[in-house]
């Protein structure tokens, strides 16, 4: 990372407004993500929301993820959640039918069309979705004994709804200005926002923790003490240890790439002789960067909300299912590791397994090798060894299989890094409710959307000061 050509850039016009919008657009979704839905009474609406969430590890996760539009119950609250199912329902059946594997093919204007189906499937999706969290909110307050929605009616039903599909919409628009700004992608930007917005009060709990003098205080030595807790001290200095260990394996695994050397024959047209140069193909470690950690959190977080939906209707054939959902796939206790159960594997296992899945799958999108394969033959570029044509796509798909094999593994492993952490710290020191599982994931959203929206930026202040170097 080029650190002073990026600060050269930024005396550029066109570079220095694109960063504004898009801190500008950031500034707007953490506004919106404060504005409630007209609902209720907001203060008294928090103070329930906040004792609710306080008692579920998922509604903490879906807090998270929405960088605290839920225990506001801001119409923003849905977020980008739509528009991520919309995007793997339509990149499945992009794969499924052949039609709209055409159209994908046909270059810009196909793609564009298909980004207008997925958003128009994302409407009808939000639409489901903020009904789904105004039932179980008003279930949920209603079976605390308290009349806070109970006087709810149809007209305030119809206007929350649109008040939380309108927000979601908004957020799907922000983020493709965002994108368009080159900076970073979107949708990942505004879950990185959420994730980072919500860092100081996860600082302040640990400051807290460690300030926290009650079960006695740190002796250095038997020389003097600190006003410090030495349990908490010792959590605070785990963490820290093991996050710095965790980035810097995280930035090695998406900074590591294969390079692919591309030799070009050499042509004589008239007088003038062309190719007869090398050039090289990168190819990542991991290509689909922090998609598939998004696409895997969304997908495991919709059978727990199908279970809140389902307990929210007070049926007693549903109940049990309802339950089971709930206690199936959420992020599980660090004492539930410890029965006989194997309950508590579900979530880490399905999540470990998903983020796979989904890495083969978005690098099969964004990584075309027959296309490649094709444009090369056409340039008159070849791999050393290698036949043009088929046996280079072959190649291809051969060195990127391997490639997102342990990638993908890597990965997974590190998903799942903070439920042994949580463990450990559980069985060893007798910590509970460290929530390493959340803020884990959190941590790998952030280092990789952060490292793309560097080297995207850094591409583009190379783009603006390239007349500097002639």
């Amino acid at each position: 990372m080029n650190w002073k050509t990026i600060f050269k850039s930024l005396k550029n016009r066109d570079m220095a407004k694109r960063l504004l919008i898009v801190l500008g657009i950031i500034i707007a979704y953490r506004f919106l993500a404060h504005v409630p839905v007209p609902l209720a009474e907001p203060t008294q609406l928090k103070e329930v929301i906040n004792s609710v969430i306080g008692s579920s590890d998922f509604g903490g996760f879906l807090n998270l993820l929405s960088g605290g539009a839920l225990t506001s119950f801001s119409i923003v609250l849905v977020g980008m959640s739509p528009f991520i199912t919309a995007s793997i329902i339509t990149q499945l059946l992009t794969k499924a039918i052949p039609k709209l594997e055409e159209l994908h093919k046909d270059g810009e204007s196909g793609r564009r069309k298909i980004n207008q189906w997925t958003r128009m499937v994302s409407v009808p999706l939000a639409i489901v979705q903020s009904v789904a969290f105004i039932y179980i909110l008003r279930q949920t307050v209603l079976a605390s004994n308290t009349t806070l929605l109970a006087d709810s009616t149809i007209t305030s039903w119809v206007v929350a709804v649109t008040a939380m599909t309108a927000g979601s919409v908004l957020l799907m628009w922000l983020g493709e200005l965002m994108t368009e700004q080159g900076v970073g992608n979107g949708i990942s930007l505004m879950i990185f926002a959420g994730i980072v917005s919500q860092m100081p009060a996860t600082i302040g709990t640990i400051g807290s923790s460690i300030l926290d003098t009650t079960n006695g205080k740190l002796n250095v030595f038997n020389w003097f003490t600190l006003p410090v807790s030495p349990t908490g001290l010792g959590i605070a200095a785990a963490l820290i240890a093991s996050s710095v260990i965790v980035l810097y394996i995280l930035v090695k695994i998406n900074e590591a790439q294969r390079i692919i050397t591309i030799d070009y024959a050499k042509r004589v047209h008239g007088n003038s002789a062309y190719g007869g140069i090398k050039s090289i193909l990168p190819v990542k470690l991991i290509a689909a960067n922090v998609i598939p950690i998004i696409f895997a959190v969304a997908f495991l977080s919709l059978p727990a909300f199908i279970g809140q939906i389902l307990k929210a209707t007070g049926n007693a054939a549903y109940l049990d299912i309802a339950n089971n959902l709930i206690l199936w796939f959420q992020s599980p206790n660090p004492g539930s590791w410890t029965g006989a159960s194997a309950q508590a594997f579900i979530y880490p296992v399905a999540y470990f397994v998903l983020v796979i899945l989904f890495t083969y799958f978005y690098t099969g999108i964004i990584f075309n090798s027959n296309e490649i394969a094709e444009n090369l033959q056409k340039q008159g570029g070849f791999i050393e060894g290698i036949r043009p044509g088929i046996q280079t796509e072959k190649y291809l798909n051969r060195t990127v299989n391997r490639l997102t094999l342990f990638g993908s593994l890597a990965l997974g492993i590190i998903a799942i890094l903070p439920f042994i952490g949580e463990y450990l710290m559980y069985n060893l020191a007798g910590v509970t409710g460290s929530k390493l599982s959340i803020g884990g994931t959190g941590l790998l959203i952030v280092v990789s959307v952060a490292l793309e929206s560097l080297r995207q930026i850094n591409s583009r202040a190379l783009m603006v000061t390239y007349d500097d170097y002639k």
